[in-house]
């Protein structure tokens, strides 16, 4: 039983640490509504600081139910018999072992997904709307969950199948197969997504302002960095939030810009994002997190190898693995479902390596641009996103990929005189 013990005690901890922060969050937002930062009360005015609050204070308390409702999936699944009775239910309709693994893992992953659905709709439709953001229609939004789910199934079924028959056919070295496998499947999407995949969702033009296509251009050439198409994308019909970003590999790379965002910043507030997003190519942020999810990916399906093979690792999370029949299907989706529960406490080193990445991306663009222009984009971004400028700090440190406003623009402002 001493899986079981650590994993309630993991589980309990997880939940009340997730539950803490975000009351913590709460309770410093609101404490800090009715005054704007001075650093920002020339360009943000109280009305919409308040406003950012709000919206804070509103998609972390959604954030409180989620985490319950997660919670509770995990323990029917686990702790009251919820995955025993699905791999049994599943046993006695297929006698096909590769379908009834199938099957098992798309059942846990379907529930996963209607657990959410209601949390989704109310987040797009009642908050988003609320604040001002939704655009998106149901008609686009089921579209939108309809295509999601057919590429889920392409994309997924294949792999998954590939993974399964290695568990059953490679013998110990079945690990190492399989992550090479996932690693080129990984690849494989990323150079995939922005000619095939994100098209599915979203139109894509050629970037047709001239003038600050040969900016941008000039501002990649300065950096070293070859693009391979410049494009607008049609942002605005889902939301009024804006952003920029890089994405692909190899030769099938494309800068993106929302239509949002060329609506919001002007040349060279533009000209500054970019740079800061080259930043990140610059110093091989993307690489090095690839390099260390791949690194890390295998560290798992080490543990896994080993843990699959051990009887106790069933019995003590609540489920009997069937004799005479492959129990690959089930030590996957168990293993998976409890990882997050256990490591949950390496979030904070993530998000902290992430924030030291986006100071370095804000020092890159602050010499290729100027640092000024940056911060006049993020003010306007964080204005017109309702982001707050108030978060707490230790919810931050646990969370946030990006440094806090007042941080950011501290950071930002000792460029000033250099430039």
């Amino acid at each position: 039983m001493t899986l079981l013990i650590l994993f309630v005690i993991f589980l309990l901890a997880d939940f009340s640490v997730r539950n803490y922060l975000a009351m913590r969050q709460i309770r410093h937002v609101r404490l800090h509504q009715n005054q704007v930062p001075v650093e920002f009360s020339h360009h943000i005015s109280l009305r919409s600081h308040q406003r950012a609050a709000k919206y804070t204070i509103a998609r972390t308390q959604l954030s409180l139910f989620e985490s319950l409702a997660d919670t509770t999936l995990l323990v029917a699944l686990l702790l009251l018999g919820g995955l025993q009775w699905l791999d049994l239910f599943w046993a006695r309709t297929f006698s096909n072992d590769w379908l009834r693994q199938l099957c098992l893992i798309g059942s846990v992953f379907f529930l996963g997904a209607v657990i959410q659905l209601p949390f989704t709709l109310y987040r797009t439709f009642i908050l988003e709307q609320r604040f001002g953001f939704n655009r998106i229609t149901p008609a686009l939004f089921i579209t939108d969950q309809l295509k999601g789910l057919i590429l889920t199934l392409v994309l997924g079924i294949p792999i998954i199948s590939a993974i399964l028959w290695l568990m059953s056919s490679a013998g110990p070295l079945w690990p190492w197969w399989a992550w090479l496998i996932w690693v080129s499947f990984s690849l494989f999407v990323m150079w995939l997504f922005p000619s095939v995949i994100a098209p599915l969702f979203n139109k894509f033009e050629p970037l047709d302002r001239e003038d600050l296509k040969v900016r941008i251009e000039q501002l990649a050439q300065r950096c070293g960095f070859k693009l391979n198409g410049l494009f607008i994308m049609d942002g605005s019909k889902r939301s009024s939030h804006g952003n920029a970003y890089f994405t692909g590999l190899g030769n099938n790379k494309r800068s993106v810009f929302f239509d949002t965002l060329l609506n919001k910043l002007n040349e060279d507030e533009i000209e500054a994002v970019l740079a800061h997003e080259l930043g990140h190519f610059k110093f091989h942020h993307i690489r090095k997190r690839m390099i260390w999810s791949f690194l890390f990916s295998l560290l798992l399906l080490l543990i896994l190898g080993w843990l699959s093979q051990q009887v106790w690792f069933y019995t003590q999370l609540g489920v009997l693995p069937q004799l005479g029949r492959p129990n690959d299907g089930l030590a996957l989706v168990l293993f998976f479902l409890v990882v997050p529960v256990f490591t949950f406490w390496i979030g904070p080193l993530f998000s902290l390596l992430s924030r030291k990445n986006e100071y370095e991306a804000d020092a890159f663009a602050a010499e290729q641009s100027k640092p000024e222009y940056l911060v006049q984009a993020l003010i306007k971004l964080y204005n017109d996103n309702a982001a707050t400028l108030t978060p707490d700090p230790v919810y931050s440190a646990y969370y946030s990929s990006h440094p806090a406003a007042i941080q950011r623009v501290h950071h930002l402002q000792q460029f000033y005189e250099k430039n």
